[in-house]
């Protein structure tokens, strides 16, 4: 099985990466039929809370890889024929893994409470508005309230939570004027964020990411998501990294939020369609490398328009589907 890379260095989202880590250990043989798979264990193996090892488990077994039987935790079976479940630890042996392979996330508590409150977020502020426990929500991730306070402040200072009096924190919802407004400061900051940032960034750096947007094309409705996010990161965070005004840079990132929806819509229906946004993409480095610096950052001002309209549409598109189910420590408002 190929090494697992340290979790805050990969694309793919902590639930993602402990599902795919499962799921091939599953499908080579590694973690055997029979063997039982629960939560807490899982936890400690990841280094990591139980709320993404439950969402890989879900999808696990929505996949039908693992059932639910008569005990604790999941049953290894993915060809329906297992009868006695094996409880053993699942040990990184167990899972294919080398002793000496990153697994566990060792970044500091706090960075990864508040990259996992992050998330939680933004991943249900497009389904309308909630009210976030810090009590709850200490005892779901098994840390101690001032951390998960501490976190919380973090994300109103990006705009990702609100407090209001009483001591509530308050997230969401994304609405349709909140999208318009974002995608509006970022059409106006965007393009001079661009013409300032892009000398930062490498000829070779530039070829590489038009390479990328081409094989995104040519994989077509099979992109990974991962892949997706890349191409924006590319654009949207690494070409635009040099700009010299903090403040600038400050607002860019916040009123970047709405670009999430994609990557909810994605993990709803598991499709993504993005063929007008890789032409769009690939319009802009192709400027970008031919030199004509305002021709980019018009193709990109357009880009920026058209990606507010597809997001528009996705947040009906998700108003209509089912709500995922909320952690503990998140409360429904509207």
């Amino acid at each position: 099985m190929s090494a697992i890379q340290p979790m805050e260095d990969r694309p793919a989202s902590r639930y993602e990466t402990i599902r795919n880590t499962l799921r091939e250990a599953i499908l080579s043989g590694e973690a055997i039929s029979g063997l039982v798979l629960v939560e807490g264990p899982l936890a400690d193996l990841f280094g990591t809370s139980r709320v993404p090892v439950r969402h890989a488990l879900n999808l696990l077994h929505d996949e039908g890889l693992i059932r639910r039987f008569d005990g604790r935790g999941f049953l290894i079976d993915p060809d329906g024929t297992c009868e006695t479940p094996l409880r053993v630890p699942v040990t990184r042996k167990l899972l294919g893994l080398e002793p000496q392979e990153d697994l566990i996330d060792y970044r500091p508590l706090g960075e990864r409470i508040y990259d996992h409150l992050a998330e939680t977020v933004i991943r249900f502020m497009v389904f309308g508005h909630y009210r976030i426990d810090e009590q709850s929500a200490a005892e779901e991730l098994n840390v101690s309230r001032s951390v998960v306070r501490e976190a919380l402040m973090r994300l109103r200072d990006k705009g990702l939570v609100e407090k209001e009096p009483y001591a509530q924190w308050l997230a969401g919802p994304l609405t349709a004027q909140a999208v318009k407004q974002d995608y509006e400061l970022r059409m106006l900051l965007e393009p001079d964020a661009l013409r300032q940032g892009v000398g930062q960034v490498s000829r070779p750096e530039l070829e590489a990411m038009l390479e990328r947007i081409i094989n995104a094309q040519n994989a077509g409705r099979s992109v990974q998501r991962s892949d997706i996010e890349q191409l924006e990161k590319d654009l949207h965070v690494t070409c635009l990294a040099g700009v010299n005004n903090t403040r600038m840079a400050a607002v860019i990132r916040q009123c970047q939020i709405p670009m999430n929806v994609g990557r909810v819509l994605h993990e709803a229906l598991q499709t993504s369609n993005d063929e007008a946004m890789l032409v769009e993409h690939r319009l802009i480095f192709e400027s970008l490398l031919h030199g004509t610096i305002e021709s980019a950052c018009s193709c990109l001002r357009d880009h920026i328009s058209k990606a507010r309209e597809r997001t528009l549409q996705r947040l009906k598109v998700l108003s209509v589907l089912p709500e995922p189910e909320a952690p503990g420590y998140l409360e429904r408002l509207s």
